[in-house]
């Protein structure tokens, strides 16, 4: 990339009962060349007391894109990333890129249950689960992550809605929508790998990386990684928009699944599950 143009812009989406605090490692690794952006999600952090809906939020991510231009890369964990999928299949002229972490499951059968029974018992209990999640985010993450992850606040009591909202989406179907490029990171521990070479043959444009080592929320661990990996898909879909023909999806094969990793395999708490 030319060193005179213009940085392509970033907007980072948050997972589930969080905010947008839980990127601020990631940005600052990134520094000062990108124009960024990572909005509240309705019902979260600044905007808690909102009805959350997928509409709502693709609304918001959008927003935040037309704010740096009208065109951005956006990059999503968890919920982050069924809402970034929803975003490109929606305003695809917005998304100059994807790069969806943690988010190539359906929540649909037995694992959408499992998933709607924790949404119930959240709504219930929900300081309980907030004071859970803070727990177990301390013992997933070093501590500045850590903190950062808690620092604008929690929402447990908006879950069920949440898990619903993403339970009535067709995140293959919004994949299919949007021509351009797809970066699908997982970590190898994450349980929402179930379907991820079905989200990867959706894609026009699709890759396919597995973090060895990592889990759902853990794959945030090395924020410093995490940034040279956004970096450097916004290069590529960069060079892309100069060169628009279509590379052959990048799918490479998909390692074995490591054991269930505690505390990022566990219920919702521990996994920003969404």
């Amino acid at each position: 990339m030319d060193s005179n143009e213009p940085a392509l812009p970033l907007v980072f989406v948050h997972g589930m009962r969080v905010s947008h605090t839980m990127w601020q490692p990631v940005m600052q690794a990134i520094g000062t060349r990108h124009p960024m952006a990572a909005p509240d999600l309705p019902g979260h952090g600044a905007r808690r007391g909102e009805p959350f809906t997928m509409p709502g939020a693709v609304a918001a991510v959008a927003e935040a894109v037309d704010e740096l231009g009208g065109r951005a890369m956006v990059v999503g964990l968890s919920l982050g990333g069924y809402v970034a999928m929803a975003t490109a299949g929606s305003h695809p002229e917005r998304v100059a890129g994807l790069v969806a972490m943690g988010c190539t499951a359906l929540p649909r059968g037995l694992f959408g249950a499992t998933y709607r029974g924790a949404g119930r018992v959240a709504a219930r209990y929900p300081k309980g689960v907030d004071r859970l999640s803070v727990f177990s985010f301390r013992r997933a993450l070093p501590g500045p992550l850590a903190e950062a992850m808690v620092a604008g606040g929690l929402n447990s009591e908006i879950i069920s809605d949440i898990v619903a909202a993403v339970a009535g989406q067709d995140p293959l179907a919004s994949l299919a929508a949007y021509p351009g490029p797809v970066w699908l990171v997982n970590g190898e521990r994450d349980r929402f790998r179930r379907q991820e070479g079905r989200f990867a043959r959706a894609c026009h444009q699709g890759r396919l990386t597995i973090l060895p080592g990592r889990g759902h929320i853990s794959s945030l661990a090395d924020p410093t990684a995490v940034a040279r990996q956004v970096l450097d898909a916004a290069a590529a879909a960069t060079a892309s928009r100069s060169n628009p023909t279509p590379a052959p999806p990048d799918r490479p094969a998909v390692p074995k699944r490591g054991p269930a990793d505690r505390l990022d395999g566990a219920a919702l708490p521990a996994d920003d599950a969404a």
